[in-house]
């Protein structure tokens, strides 16, 4: 009976648990950092610039103890899991998940106190004179501890709770969205939102959409052998290269404002300065590059046709009228890079119509991330529905005795 009832509860655990996280994430948002300029938050301008970095970042005005958010996570995160899939299996299979998740932690250690160092500099404290640099210093301090926190909440929701580390960009997603509505009149919406239903419309279909290749297996021998395939959707990796490609973009922006501290009257270094904006065309072109490149890539690491073609290979299974080997690598590499470059094909020509039109002023620039906010809404909706989904049929089960 009692483990019924324990059995009975694991949905409503988790979501308790999750809602425990994100208010405990949502206060944190709410921490001014030591010594700054809360008037300088009231008469900030939000724009397309501002609300990207607001999708992955802490408070929307970045200037929390959360402010450096969630990107040094997913960016030491993702470049541990590339590191990794690049290594051939035997050694992957050498290296442990502790290990793993060590060097994550020491890289996200790093990146927040870079990213830490460049944020400070543009943030304005009511602390002058002798007292500034103790000021700078210890926001400094806060944001690398707020870093942290936000990685271990997203830890224990990844294992206690439901959505992980989405669950925080979910949030940030929200305020986001709520924030361009309530700025802009109704006239004004119309474009954007029309945009924002068809992208809604595309991820669903897109995430939803599977080619199915026909499998030759040779443990089945039933009714049922004609019936198995390998599934690869038309938006392989889903929108994670969208999240990434906005935690991506701040990297070249980092290193602009950087080598701005050192040469500040350097014209190239200026220019880049100035250009490397969701308000400008090269820093379109630059988001839109970084997110085909992100998909394609995703597609390949996280498919992977390498380790496919070798459990072929040690399973004796293989794909219906193709030889095992070199042939199926090559069939299923070039079957991902197709569905990769379709899926960042489509997602970039959305994403740079509604960012050229707010660069054209035909939008409002604080919409002009909104199709972007919805297209990460809907992905991510779409798994958290299927992971609630998984959990609840925990509950389906019923012990035999």
């Amino acid at each position: 009976m009692a483990q019924s009832e324990k059995n009975g509860s694991i949905l409503k655990y988790k979501l308790l648990y999750t809602g425990l996280i994100l208010l405990i994430y949502v206060i944190g948002r709410c921490i001014p950092l030591y010594g700054i300029d809360l008037s300088a938050r009231t008469g900030a301008v939000m724009n397309a610039e501002e609300l990207l970095m607001q999708t992955i970042g802490g408070d929307m005005y970045r200037s929390s103890v959360l402010a450096l958010g969630i990107s040094p996570y997913m960016i030491s995160s993702l470049l541990v899991q590339i590191v990794v899939a690049c290594r051939d299996s035997d050694a992957r299979a050498k290296m442990s998940p502790r290990k793993t998740n060590r060097i994550t932690l020491v890289m996200t250690l790093f990146l927040a106190v870079f990213q830490a160092l460049v944020r400070v500099q543009q943030l304005k404290f009511s602390i002058s004179g002798a007292g500034l640099f103790l000021a700078e210093i210890t926001a400094v301090a806060e944001m690398v501890a707020g870093a942290m926190l936000i990685l271990w909440l997203s830890d224990r929701n990844k294992r206690y709770g439901i959505g992980g580390q989405t669950a925080l960009i979910y949030v940030n997603i929200l305020d986001g969205i709520m924030a361009s509505l309530s700025r802009n009149e109704r006239e004004d919406l119309i474009l954007p939102i029309v945009i924002s239903v068809v992208m809604m419309m595309v991820v669903i279909v897109m995430e939803n959409t599977e080619k199915r290749i026909p499998l030759q297996r040779i443990s089945i021998h039933n009714i049922y052998a004609d019936k198995n395939y390998l599934a690869i959707k038309f938006n392989p990796v889903g929108v994670m290269p969208v999240m990434f490609s906005t935690a991506f973009f701040t990297i070249p922006r980092l290193i602009v404002s950087a080598l701005a501290l050192f040469f500040p009257n350097h014209p190239g270094v200026q220019w880049w300065q100035d250009n490397l904006s969701l308000t400008r065309l090269p820093g379109i072109l630059v988001y839109l590059m970084i997110l085909f490149l992100l998909t394609v890539g995703f597609s390949l690491i996280f498919i992977a046709p390498k380790d496919m073609t070798e459990q072929f290979l040690k399973s004796g299974d293989s794909i219906l009228n193709l030889h095992a080997g070199r042939d199926t690598r090559r069939y299923l590499t070039r079957e991902v890079c197709l569905f990769g470059v379709l899926s960042a094909s489509v997602m970039g020509a959305c994403l740079g119509t509604a960012l050229i039109l707010q660069m054209q002023g035909m939008i409002d620039s604080t919409l002009g991330m909104l199709p972007s906010s919805v297209m990460m809404l809907t992905g991510i909706w779409c798994n958290l529905y299927r992971e609630v989904i998984t959990v609840r049929s925990y509950d389906a089960y019923r012990p035999f005795l």
